[in-house]
């Protein structure tokens, strides 16, 4: 599909300047993991340098225009590339080109569901041997693979909180991608999974991983197999884990942040860095363990 097409059929934004077009099938951010071909917005020439080599279409403004065209890129020059691009995600929301297909829901033998949990009739996938407690609500685009528990309360495939601001106007942005729970997932009371925003992409909670009650992961984060989130802990959006990984109680991730395999995260820990394989990090912002508890004995005199 081309650009132009799109923005002939979905009029999010009158004017527009395409040069060196190119066929692109699907939207994804500017980095993004996947083997499709995809439009995407750069408006910070920081972000050049992080550029997926599958970005062939880009929304962007005339000062960067040149740079993107000399990396062999294809450039639609708008106003606000960030509001253009989210715009016509949301326009192509109902789209066969761009949302996924649809089919009836199909739940695996020998699961035990709560008949106060809602499930949805549509582009669920529930294995065999799982439990759905009471008041759990499954929505579109789920799957849910074998011997997976999930406890009371929960919500998975829920819309992420992604809004844009345009003048005096509020731009919600659909959540269109979807969430896969690995064989042996259990999830406790009250945890909400948000789905990714992309029709590509999923978030994933890897195979064997447990969560603590009131745990919110985020759109697209990746965790890991064998996991360990203990209660009140936020993952926002685009976290990536390894495996083997724990995180304490009342931590929070910041999008974007990758968490190495067997590391950990101490108790009420604020992330706004990756942590790297093995490591262990505390404190507010987080750093490398040893050296806060060295800097808490400095604070207390040596004692």
């Amino acid at each position: 599909m081309k650009i132009s097409l799109l923005l002939e059929k979905t009029n999010v934004v009158e004017k527009y300047n395409i040069i060196n077009e190119r066929e692109i099938a699907t939207l994804a951010l500017a980095n993004a993991k996947t083997n499709l071909k995809f439009c995407t917005f750069l408006d910070n020439q920081k972000y050049i340098d992080d550029l997926s080599e599958n970005a062939q279409m880009i929304f962007t403004n005339k000062e960067l225009a040149d740079r993107l065209m000399k990396l062999n890129k294809g450039v639609c020059v708008v106003e606000n590339p960030r509001i253009t691009f989210f715009m016509l995600h949301n326009a192509l929301q109902n789209s066969s080109f761009y949302r996924r297909e649809c089919f009836e829901t199909k739940i695996g033998k020998d699961c035990s569901i709560s008949e106060s949990s809602i499930i949805s009739k549509n582009n669920v996938i529930i294995g065999d041997n799982v439990i759905i407690e009471e008041f759990v609500a499954v929505k579109e685009n789920t799957v849910i693979k074998n011997n997976c528990t999930i406890r009371a309360g929960t919500i998975i495939g829920g819309e992420g909180f992604e809004h844009k601001r345009l003048d005096d106007e509020i731009i919600s942005v659909k959540h269109l991608g979807g969430v896969i729970l690995e064989e042996g997932v259990e999830l406790q009371q009250s945890n909400c999974v948000d789905k990714a925003i992309y029709p590509w992409d999923d978030t994933i909670v890897g195979e064997k991983t447990k969560t603590d009650n009131f745990v919110h992961i985020a759109h697209a984060d990746k965790l890991g197999k064998r996991v360990f989130i203990a209660a009140c802990t936020c993952l926002a959006g685009r976290v990536e884990t390894g495996d083997n990984v724990w995180i304490g109680p009342g931590v929070t991730i910041i999008n974007g942040i990758s968490i190495g395999h067997n590391a950990k995260v101490s108790i009420g820990s604020v992330v706004s860095k990756s942590v790297g394989d093995d490591e262990h990090v505390t404190g507010n912002f987080a750093i490398e363990h040893k050296n806060f508890m060295r800097f808490l004995k400095e604070l207390a005199g040596g004692k």
